[in-house]
């Protein structure tokens, strides 16, 4: 399962509302018009976790886990976005840890990882 929705349109043209998939369905997170390319923002879940999303500057969202979990903080969503070998990570703003977007693995510590997140964005009604 990807965590990351490909869409064709550039970033800027991002209309609509962000959902992201739970275990109960596609929950409503925020308007795509409030992501910014190479910015995160942090998203609390029905169940109490958390969750960053992420809008690349090729305009391809991403959802992962927003706690660091080698310092338990919930700060992913602030992190710097980066690539390597053709994987879109963002850099854990505490200890510098990346963690690929589209499935929430360390790439610097492979038994870690964080969750990943189906995400979309569901098209404004007429």
């Amino acid at each position: 399962m990807t965590a990351t929705t490909d869409l064709s349109s550039p970033a800027t043209a991002l209309r609509g509302t962000v959902e992201l998939r739970t275990a109960d369905g596609w929950l409503a997170v925020c308007s795509a018009e409030e992501l910014l390319p190479g910015r995160g923002v942090a998203a609390l879940l029905p169940d109490g976790r958390q969750a960053a999303l992420f809008l690349d500057r090729s305009g391809r969202l991403y959802a992962i886990g927003n706690v660091d979990p080698f310092t338990g903080a919930g700060v992913l969503s602030h992190g710097l976005l980066g690539t390597v070998q053709d994987r879109t990570y963002v850099a854990s703003p505490l200890l510098k840890q990346r963690f690929d977007l589209a499935d929430g693995r360390c790439l610097d510590d492979d038994t870690v990882a964080v969750a990943s997140y189906p995400v979309r964005v569901e098209p404004a009604r007429a």
